[in-house]
């Protein structure tokens, strides 16, 4: 008399070793997209960004006045800025520095993205070359050290003109 075998050899449509593969596979697959498991707290802390400062050249457009340079600013320090400024120098196309400016961005509150447009009379847009952040001229603040707006701040530009420290 012949035995039944009473092994399972099959799970669903797949023989058990497939699906033993296809199981480690997905596993392996979502590890990569999601990151070990962890605990909560100890992934947070790990994950938490630093504080920053961000300052975006948006746009330069030609204006009735000179040139309009619009940024996007984003408070991450973790604090309220009561009033924020930066002195700058804006280069021509020859790379010399043909006039200096202060922008005002005044109260950035943490957490906050505004954007900001500065009318700059008599410059042309098209000979601007670079924006050089020269210097902080106001970065106060409750709980805000008065050298955070330079040391985390973060300038990046969307426009052809060079745009930083």
């Amino acid at each position: 008399m012949k035995r039944a075998d009473c092994r399972q050899d099959r799970i669903g449509p797949f023989p058990a070793r497939a699906s033993l593969r296809i199981a480690i596979v997905a596993t392996v697959a979502l590890t990569s997209l999601t990151g070990p498991l962890s605990s909560g707290p100890a992934r947070a802390q790990a994950t938490a960004p630093d504080p920053a400062l961000h300052l975006e050249l948006n746009a330069a457009q030609s204006s009735e006045r000179g040139c309009r340079l619009t940024y996007v600013v984003t408070n991450a320090l973790g604090s309220d800025l009561t009033k924020a400024a930066f002195e700058i120098a804006l280069f021509n196309e020859a790379g010399v520095v043909d006039r200096m400016a202060v922008l005002d961005f005044n109260e950035l509150p943490a957490g906050k993205t505004k954007v900001t447009r500065f009318d700059l009379p008599g410059v042309d847009c098209a000979k601007l070359s670079r924006v050089l952040i020269n210097t902080v001229t106001a970065c106060e603040g409750a709980d805000v050290q008065p050298n955070a707006c330079v040391r985390q701040l973060r300038p990046v530009s969307k426009t052809a003109i060079t745009f930083g420290l």
